[in-house]
């Protein structure tokens, strides 16, 4: 099936592959895990704010319980999951699907009264527009843009296939969000880390935007990268990109993560102490270069940031939101080897980038002594995937400290019934207030 409005109205659960089912949940946890994470951070604190105080309306914000409209919903969600860097993402695309798309469906569903089905299957269709959305634009914009451009684009088409739009109505939906979507460049956020991130809230809130205004009447010029750009949607609904995403293990940028692995696999193996560490050096691909903030003075400089949580990692052993945040962005062991770090660019590396992501570390010691690793990926890739377990543990991990034990057990539980059920059992683990 090539015709992409066809496939996203006429997709059902029960013809989707069997591997493909079982993967959504998975994403599902992996999603609203990371939103309920960073519910501590200012910039969720902020933008949820935002939108009660200038998007009045009933829809409840996630987490939280204060209503606003279901644009200003979605962007709340959108850059709440986005405040913690570590929901899943596309190699191809540099980008994250799941942030700005599954606000979007969600306030779709919810406000349509849709199946757990309808839903599940709506979210299967965000990753597939979206991948292929994505893989048209890198190909045909000269600068990178953030997930939110595209993601505006795969929010549309969710929002569209919950509101029931005409095929004709849908067209216009997926090019409003096109023209409207954020073409905000990621390099800059890149260099100048800030609360702005991957446009995953504006995505969401443009994407949700376009399918509303499509169903009244609204025309947007057609969507270049899903009309004119045609070789991505080729194998659609025969290539299950939803099957090719990463999850992260770290809640940092993945450009990051290849560093991280490669030192500690370096320490694991020698029994190294980070007291014994005078420096590290580590060759990669430019754009991991370019996280190039060493002390970082808030959270989200911390994500973007290359040294600072190899360092932590060196330090602690692994890398948490509570790591990245407050206090722990002073402590001096931390500092001292995010200091101690020298990066140089590998042509192995930047030949290899995006569709692989390679670093390799050297460690000098205090004595003099140096040990070499080898070349190093992230984990977690869709190559080499994480068990379900290690999903629902990372879950776990991330909501707990905020939702408490019960209430996300009770969360995972409604997912894993969203087959057979409504969505209410799991709106109401989401949309009630944390404190309540």
């Amino acid at each position: 099936m090539h015709d992409p409005i066809a496939f996203l109205h006429d997709l059902t659960w029960e013809t989707l592959p069997e591997t493909v089912r079982a993967q959504v949940p998975l994403h599902l946890l992996d999603l609203f895990g990371i939103g309920a994470a960073g519910m501590r951070t200012n910039m969720s604190r902020i933008i949820r704010d935002h939108a009660y105080e200038d998007f009045g309306g009933e829809m409840p914000l996630l987490y939280d319980g204060r209503g606003a409209s279901p644009l200003g919903a979605a962007l709340a969600a959108g850059i709440t999951i986005d405040s913690i860097d570590g929901h899943d993402g596309f190699n191809p695309s540099k980008g994250h699907i799941g942030a700005p798309m599954i606000p979007a469906a969600l306030y779709a569903a919810h406000e349509a009264g849709a199946t757990g089905r309808d839903f599940l299957t709506a979210v299967v269709v965000g990753y597939e527009i979206g991948a292929r959305a994505a893989i048209a634009q890198h190909a045909t914009a000269p600068d990178y843009h953030t997930s939110g451009s595209w993601g505006a684009v795969a929010a549309a088409a969710v929002a569209s296939r919950i509101m029931q739009l005409s095929p004709h109505q849908t067209r216009h939906a997926l090019g409003i969000a096109e023209y409207h979507g954020p073409r905000s460049q990621m390099m800059r956020c890149i260099d100048h880390p800030t609360m702005v991130k991957d446009g995953a809230g504006w995505g969401a809130m443009a994407g949700i935007s376009a399918a509303r205004l499509a169903a009244k009447g609204f025309t947007g010029a057609p969507a270049l990268i899903v009309e004119e750009v045609t070789e991505p949607w080729a194998d659609l609904g025969t290539r299950w990109y939803m099957l090719e995403q990463y999850f992260k293990p770290y809640p940092v940028c993945r450009w990051a993560q290849p560093p991280i692995e490669a030192a500690l696999s370096l320490q694991r193996s020698h029994r190294i102490a980070a007291a014994d560490i005078a420096r590290i050096e580590v060759e990669t691909f430019h754009e991991s270069i370019r996280l190039a903030t060493s002390h970082p003075k808030r959270g989200d400089e911390a994500q973007y940031s290359t040294s600072f949580p190899t360092a932590v990692a060196l330090v602690h052993g692994d890398v948490r939101p509570e790591h990245l945040v407050d206090a722990a962005l002073s402590d001096p062991e931390v500092l001292r080897l995010s200091a101690a770090m020298i990066m140089r660019e590998s042509d192995h590396a930047n030949d290899a980038f995006p569709l692989r992501r390679f670093a390799r570390a050297t460690l000098t010691l205090a004595d003099g002594t140096t040990h070499q690793s080898d070349w190093h990926e992230p984990r977690w890739d869709a190559t080499a995937p994480p068990s379900p377990g290690e999903i629902r543990s990372k879950f776990h991990a991330y909501a707990d400290p905020v939702l408490g034990r019960d209430r996300a057990t009770a969360l995972e539980t409604a997912i894993d019934a969203l087959p057979e059920t409504g969505l209410a059992p799991l709106t109401d683990q989401l949309f009630r207030p944390i404190n309540s």
